[in-house]
């Protein structure tokens, strides 16, 4: 663990104390050794003026919803000291009403809601306050001699706390136990089974010592397993979800399906379509196989907090419905157990859906499922870093979670089902998958964004290197293939069902058009190389397409799109016109074959799209000039005189993806302004 205090950028002036702490916080969320996707918290005390210009003692802590890595100077909540010291005198407090209580202490009412673990930021008198959940201090944590443990690897100078659960609670026992402690108050604090906290007068300081613990049981566990003490090198080099796979353990044909129907099956069991992100780097792999597998997983989280992403428990495996069993079960023994004595005693406690979040299976590695891209991201990052602390504190006399009492605390704490009552609907297509064609510019692009907009997860591919960049975020991947070469259309889609467990969607839009030329002046290479793109392309496709999309977890779809040049060929296309004929006869045909299956087929027939590569804006004005015309005029030579753009048609394609057209099949819509050659 290296101190990084001057590595990433020049530190602010002490004499700036918030600064100070959007410094150190960065520096820790930088670090997924120390914490993961929002996980822990930081805090400084200063001197702030109120409205009326009076002096008051502030803690400034992590705001709810704010990320270490990224966090800036107003995702920090300002409460007013003198109020939080006040709540931590209550002998008794509800979670709900503590959060409340943190509320009306705040400076700023705009600001975000402060940590659930503000009280004990603000009981630690230093002026700055770090917690992590290192996972070098949970794998001593999570052992049975894990004090001992802890003391021998760390040193003395610390205060070990027993597990309480987050909120009002653990700030209580802290402050019961702090209030025995005679001299000088040691300067870290570890909290059995949940991570680390350090402090001191200076940002710098309260860095430093976190990152001498973390290094000490570093050392401790080198010197007493056969792991490699961490280096920056092999901390860069973790796998995560987002790694792409390496060629040799990308997975084939064969897995893509088998993982399409493992998130099928989650999905059901869900309720709504999921995202299965696959990880098969080496030590996911490694774990998987591991001939205790069915015992050492099912122990439960490194840290309750965990539970919120990956469930207590993986599923081990690809029985779906055993696991879902299971769960139900679980949630019946422990809810029947818990005496609700909180301000929501009224609300009825909510059973999460009982379907798995992470699955461990000795072929397809790790699979981790979520509603969107991301959930499905940050499961699979934290389990990746309980692999580790499973596995050291496994060699260093066995791994051991906390009881699924504990665990169900937190999993349906009052606070957390209050979050499910607030949560409002998804969006349209969340945790369903798009592939898109011809997706770097264009119609293609603006598929992609109108789908995206609606909470689709969506793989561009494109012969265009702009494809990588079409979108950004974790909703999206964009991959660089001709689509005429099977073989990298294939391994576009592995790559696809790695990252998002299947494909629901496919819009076609991959089309070149070529130059105007007569039949009379036929030329082959011309003729063949168009038809290899607009239809040949799309047989593949569609072929290559039609087990994944059967494995849809809501249903199957595909969209076309076509021209107006399928129905009513001009002069001089003839390569144009053919090709798009015959993939609409293709995409018929599909129709037919495919409705057993619950896939649609449907087509979309734009025309005179200009907002595309294939009008540049010479062309447009020369095309206008032919017909005596203005550029505008030209655009808008349709019956209702309107443009039809790229965005229009994205619109369009997905509505044709969506529940209004559930019952419509085959269909072949124009969008054209209006075309009486149509009509």
């Amino acid at each position: 663990m290296r101190n990084r205090w001057d590595e990433v950028r020049e530190a602010p002036a002490d004499g700036d104390r918030l600064d100070q702490c959007v410094h150190v916080s960065r520096l820790l969320g930088a670090d997924p050794d120390l914490v993961l996707h929002g996980g822990g918290n930081t805090s400084v005390k200063t001197m702030r003026q109120d409205a009326l210009g009076n002096d008051v003692a502030t803690l400034l802590v992590k705001g709810s919803g704010w990320d270490l890595a990224t966090i800036e100077r107003p995702g920090f909540a300002p409460l007013r000291l003198e109020r939080l010291r006040e709540i931590l005198g209550a002998e008794s407090l509800s979670d709900s009403a503590m959060m409340n209580e943190l509320r009306c202490a705040l400076l700023d009412a705009r600001a975000p809601d402060p940590s659930v673990e503000t009280l004990l930021h603000a009981l630690i008198p230093e002026t700055f306050v770090l917690h992590t959940h290192a996972d070098a201090v949970l794998t001593l944590t999570n052992l049975d001699d894990g004090e001992a443990r802890v003391r021998a690897a760390l040193g003395d100078d610390l205060i070990v706390i027993p597990y309480v659960m987050p909120g009002f609670d653990l700030a209580k026992h802290c402050r019961d136990l702090l209030g025995g402690v005679t001299g000088p108050m040691p300067q870290t604090m570890v909290l059995m089974r949940h991570g680390v906290f350090t402090y001191g007068e200076s940002a710098r300081a309260a860095y430093g010592r976190m990152i001498e613990i973390v290094e000490r049981a570093e050392q401790y566990i080198a010197e007493h397993t056969n792991a490699a003490r961490p280096t920056a090198q092999t901390n860069a080099a973790r796998p995560t979800a987002q790694t792409e796979a390496a060629p040799d353990i990308r997975g084939t044909a064969l897995d893509a399906l088998e993982l399409a129907s493992l998130r099928q099956a989650v999905s059901r069991v869900a309720g709504a379509p999921m995202i299965a992100t696959r990880a098969a780097d080496p030590a996911s792999t490694a774990f998987c196989r591991r001939p205790d597998l069915a015992t050492v997983s099912q122990r439960g989280p490194a840290t309750p907090d965990h539970v919120i992403r990956t469930k207590r428990l993986p599923m081990v495996g690809r029985d779906v419905g055993a696991y879902a069993k299971e769960y139900v079960a679980y949630y019946e023994s422990q809810e029947s157990g818990v005496s609700q004595e909180s301000d929501s005693a009224n609300a009825p406690m909510t059973m999460l859906d009982p379907a798995p979040r992470i699955a461990l299976d000795p072929e397809l590695g790790v699979i981790a499922f979520g509603r969107r891209p991301k959930d499905a991201a940050i499961a699979a990052d934290v389990y990746g870093h309980t692999i580790g602390v499973i596995e050291h504190a496994e060699q260093l006399g066995g791994y051991r979670a906390l009881s699924p009492e504990d665990i169900f605390a937190v999993e349906y704490w009052e606070l957390e089902q209050a979050k499910l009552r607030r949560a409002g609907s998804p969006p349209e297509f969340a945790g369903e998958v798009a592939l898109v064609t011809g997706a770097a510019s264009g119609i293609g692009k603006a598929c992609v964004e109108a789908l995206l907009g609606r909470g689709a997860a969506v793989v561009g591919l494109d012969v265009d290197a702009g494809v990588t960049t079409t979108a950004s975020g974790p909703d999206y991947l964009g991959v660089v293939a001709d689509v005429t070469d099977p073989a990298a259309v294939q391994d576009a889609i592995a790559r696809a069902v790695d990252r998002f467990g299947g494909i629901d969607m496919l819009i076609a839009s991959a089309g070149v058009f070529g130059a105007s030329r007569p039949i009379s002046d036929f030329d082959p290479r011309q003729w063949r190389s168009t038809l290899s793109v607009n239809t040949d392309a799309f047989a593949d496709l569609l072929a290559q397409l039609h087990g994944l999309l059967k494995l849809a977890p809501r249903y199957g779809r595909v969209v076309l799109i076509g021209s107006k040049n399928a129905a009513a060929p001009g002069p001089g296309a003839a390569a144009y016109s053919a090709s798009k004929a015959a993939a609409t006869q293709l995409a018929r045909v599909a129709a037919l074959e495919w409705a057993s299956d619950g896939i649609r087929v449907n087509i979309v027939h734009p025309d005179a799209v200009f907002d595309t590569g294939l009008w540049t804006p010479d062309v447009v004005e020369a095309r206008a000039a032919h017909y005596g015309m203005t550029v505008e005029q030209y655009k808008q030579r349709n019956l209702l005189h309107t443009e039809v753009t790229s965005e229009i048609v994205g619109t369009l394609v997905a509505d044709v993806c969506g529940p209004s057209f559930r019952a419509t099949t085959g269909a072949q819509i124009p969008v054209d302004g209006g075309s009486d050659r149509i009509i």
